[in-house]
């Protein structure tokens, strides 16, 4: 393992794949207060993905450069939850199940499930309270909350049930591929997040936390149901992330180290 934690050489995959799964352990073994504030928080954070990519939109002149550069605002609020260290939900679609993977058990599974379950819903009340925020805010801002709300458009309506999982299956992998990378990065931490997330918002695919606050946005402006947004959008995206972030680069990256754990 020298060679690995060489600091003149990158992490070998095995190393990647036991620093990945020490952070999983790590934070299965957490409380469930801890866990619930961190995920409360990490949904305010990363409803500033929402917040600077109409901010940018707003300003810029409308050619058909504006959507690539109004974009990068999208990354804004994955910089700040996962340098903060917080619990975001598709995060763990690879850092918990690995661990699983790793030692298959009842109560392994319990431990996943119930973190899941427990960051999942904080994710959606902190988006909900940025959302309420922004809405509340847009009193004396209009031409900000209109933009924000054509952006939130954008990026929830025009797609069926099927449509919005399949847009959120790459957004899946490209997460857990951030996470995975992470430890690769050294020093260059804020690229390494921002490629794969501006990848996700130049290709229009879902992530089920950036749009949970583009959903509540758009229901708190009477452009949408309910069930709708939650059953239209959040349910096929959340199960999109999760193909992508567990059944296909968790599965690919365990495969790929099996052998040597």
């Amino acid at each position: 393992m020298s060679e690995d934690r060489s600091p003149e050489t990158r992490l070998s995959a095995r190393a990647v794949y036991q620093t990945v799964r020490y952070d999983g352990e790590q934070e299965m073994a957490r409380p469930v207060g801890s866990l619930w504030w961190s995920g409360v928080a990490a949904g305010i954070a990363l409803a500033s993905s929402v917040v600077a990519k109409g901010l940018l939109h707003m300003e810029l002149p409308d050619t058909p450069w504006r959507a690539p550069i109004a974009d990068i605002g999208y990354c804004v609020g994955f910089v700040l939850v996962v340098l903060g260290r917080m619990q975001l939900f598709t995060e763990n679609t690879i850092t918990v199940v690995l661990p699983l993977m790793a030692k298959p058990s009842w109560r392994g599974l319990y431990c996943t499930s119930r973190l899941w379950t427990v960051v999942f819903v904080a994710n959606m009340v902190g988006t909900f309270i940025a959302a309420l925020f922004v809405n509340m805010a847009g009193v004396d801002a209009p031409n900000q909350l209109h933009a924000f709300n054509e952006v939130a458009a954008q990026g929830v309506l025009g797609s069926d049930w099927v449509g919005n999982m399949l847009r959120a299956i790459p957004a899946g992998f490209f997460v857990a591929a951030l996470v995975w990378m992470l430890p690769n990065a050294r020093g260059f931490e804020i690229w390494v997040i921002m490629l794969p997330t501006y990848i996700i918002a130049l290709g229009g695919f879902a992530h089920v936390v950036v749009g949970s606050m583009e959903v509540w946005l758009l229901i708190l402006a009477g452009q949408l149901g309910v069930v709708d947004g939650l059953w239209g959008f959040v349910a096929p995206a959340l199960l999109g992330n999760v193909l992508g972030g567990t059944v296909l680069f968790s599965l690919l990256a365990y495969g790929q180290v099996r052998r040597e754990i």
